[in-house]
Formats: C-alpha cells, structure tokens, sequence
C-alpha cells in the first residue's frame, strides 16, 4: 500500500467535502404546512433563512407553535438527507475502504 498515495488522497478528499459544505450553503430546501400558511427555506447545512408566518397563525400561539415545531422539523429532515447523501458521495468516491475509518468524514 502507497502510504504517501493514501495520505494525498485523504487530503484531497477533505478538500472537496470542504468544498461541498460550502456549496450545501447554497443549496435551498423549501417546506410548507400542509395549508401552506408556513413557509420556511433552509438551506442543507441546516441553517434557517426565512420563515413566512401567514397572519391567520398570528391569532393563536399554541397553533402557530405546532406550526412551526412540525414544518421545521420535516425540512430539518429533508436538509439533513441531501447534506448526507451529498458528503457520503464525496467522500467515498475516490476513498478506497480501511476498516474503521467510515464514519471519519460525518
């Protein structure tokens, strides 16, 4: 096994996840309530970056509260799964499998 071959693979490999973070920031995950009167983008590193509240939810707290907890959490979701799906397909692209070192990268 070439040990300086493995060393600049890994490099290169946590370059492009790097990479690959920074553009997530770009990607937009957009979900709704059901009535669509919520509204909220993140993007797949999971960060909020809007939330769209219509005036009818503005009424009742508890509703506005559920709301928020429910489309929030099913966008989390959907972050999550693309940031995943993004960076286990970097980094196990040109990685070649050493026991051990498959959760390294998440």
């Amino acid at each position: 096994m070439d040990l300086m071959g493995m060393m600049g693979k890994l490099k290169e490999t946590q370059q492009k996840i790097e990479d690959t973070k920074k553009r997530l920031d770009t990607v937009l995950i957009d979900e709704q309530s059901t009535d669509g009167l919520l509204k909220i983008t993140l993007t797949a590193n999971r960060k909020v970056k809007s939330i769209s509240i219509d005036d009818s939810l503005l009424e009742d707290k508890e509703q506005l509260e559920d709301y928020l907890i429910v489309t929030l959490n099913k966008a989390i979701e959907k972050a999550t799964s693309v940031n995943e799906r993004e960076l286990d397909a970097v980094a196990k692209m040109d990685m070649p499998m050493i026991p051990g070192m498959d959760n390294l990268f998440k």
